[in-house]
């Protein structure tokens, strides 16, 4: 009864408009107090869980990508995109889906995807004649490839919540990434024929090579830390100091960024590392009252009462995120979930990393849908639609997506491929 009765306090805190720092540390709180266990062992299990190595990854992670974005490449990177994929059925519309596996290189953020690409993006599929509805859904499912390419600051705290390595992670991304973005491309390729939206012609060699070059940078940031990791040069947190390196080297070269910029760049980062650590501090100690009161074991003795199929149960494991994911932004529903989730699939079998990629891709789909649906609402107030069209718009969308997380189910070699011929099974 008091296991249930934190779960309801907590439900009832966010209901309430409570941040969910507070509201995970006034639940965690109230048991530590009813179940008469010592208060400074809460703070304990807070200090723990941050002081980690691992964890500085994501301020350093966090700051590459402000740098990057403060480098002004989204103009490079839609140049790119236009010159490699263009010509294809749907033109701007696929150069909308590849810019957003270019740019998830630089952020590793869906909202910033959606912000930076959209803003320039939407408005120009509109002046080509796109409806505006359309113009912000591509815009929105494409973003969801955001967390899946290196830098990852999903896959990092995933990471350092699950004990799985970074490294396998962060490779581990990548191909779900090109599968993502491959189902998208593919029905937006239907979906222009079908519209006769219009396309560009193919891009000379010379107009490939000036692309390249523009917006080349932009891909060798992720190519830089895949290597590096790979070949052992440096390990995943020193992979992410390399990165804010690389980021500050690539504004003295474009020479586009200003004193105020960086500084903006450093302020960010330290607000959201400061957000995400605090979560992970309160979400740590309401994790192990959770594994103290045996919640995974129970939750996996209710998934096996459906099925003791490794594929069933992770059907249903992603079924219940994608339904989190309508209620609760991504990274938070992750903080929480993580560390009472991964001890129920290793009692199937399931790969942790395998299911670290489903984890942050079914959670980031919220994103995209009601009543949450943050990037929605970036892209409708981008397009100047209304929320009803911009969910109608989203509905043809649902089927790539939806498409994605089936495929990443059903073979997890897609995920484990490249960790596995790396690091070895």
């Amino acid at each position: 009864m008091l296991t249930i009765s934190i779960i309801g306090l907590l439900l009832v805190l966010l209901f309430m408009g409570l941040p969910l720092v507070f509201a995970i540390g006034a639940s965690s709180m109230v048991y530590f107090f009813f179940a008469d266990i010592n208060l400074a062992l809460l703070t304990q299990r807070m200090t723990a869980s941050i002081n980690s190595f691992l964890i500085l990854a994501i301020p350093f992670f966090f700051l590459a990508g402000e740098l990057m974005n403060a480098c002004k490449l989204t103009d490079r990177i839609i140049a790119l995109a236009k010159a490699l994929v263009g010509h294809i059925h749907g033109g701007l519309a696929q150069v909308n889906i590849f810019a957003s596996l270019i740019f998830s290189g630089m952020s590793g953020s869906p909202t910033a995807d959606t912000t930076a690409l959209g803003s320039v993006l939407i408005p120009a599929m509109k002046k080509e004649g796109y409806p505006a509805p359309f113009s912000a859904a591509v815009t929105v499912a494409s973003s969801m490839v955001g967390p899946m390419i290196p830098p990852s600051v999903a896959l990092v705290i995933y990471g350092t919540l699950a004990n799985v390595s970074i490294g396998r992670l962060l490779l581990a991304g990548i191909l779900p990434g090109f599968v993502i973005i491959g189902t998208q491309m593919l029905f937006t390729y239907f979906y222009a024929r079908k519209r006769d939206f219009p396309r560009y012609e193919r891009a000379t060699l010379p107009e490939l090579a000036t692309a390249i070059k523009g917006g080349g940078p932009a891909i060798l940031f992720p190519v830089i830390i895949v290597a590096g990791i790979l070949f052992g040069i440096f390990s995943p947190t020193e992979a992410a100091a390399v990165a804010v390196l690389y980021g500050l080297l690539l504004s003295l070269f474009y020479r586009n960024v200003k004193g105020a910029d960086i500084w903006g760049a450093i302020q960010n980062t330290a607000l959201g590392t400061a957000r995400i650590l605090s979560i992970i501090a309160v979400a740590s100690a309401f994790s192990w009252i959770m594994v103290r009161e045996q919640v995974p074991l129970a939750i996996a003795d209710g998934i096996s009462t459906i099925s003791e199929n490794p594929v069933i149960a992770l059907f249903v494991i992603v079924a219940m995120l994608l339904g989190v994911g309508l209620l609760m932004v991504a990274s938070s529903a992750e903080i929480v979930l993580t560390p009472i989730l991964v001890p129920v699939i290793l009692q199937f079998g399931i790969d942790p990393v395998h299911f670290g990629v489903l984890m942050v891709f079914s959670l980031i789909i919220g994103g995209a849908t009601p009543p949450v649906g943050v990037l929605m609402f970036i892209a409708q107030d981008i397009a100047k639609i209304s929320h009803g069209q911009m969910v109608k718009a989203m509905l043809p969308f649902y089927i790539p997506l939806f498409t994605a997380v089936v495929l990443l189910v059903l073979f997890p070699q897609i995920s484990l491929f490249l960790p596995n011929l790396v690091f070895g099974n």
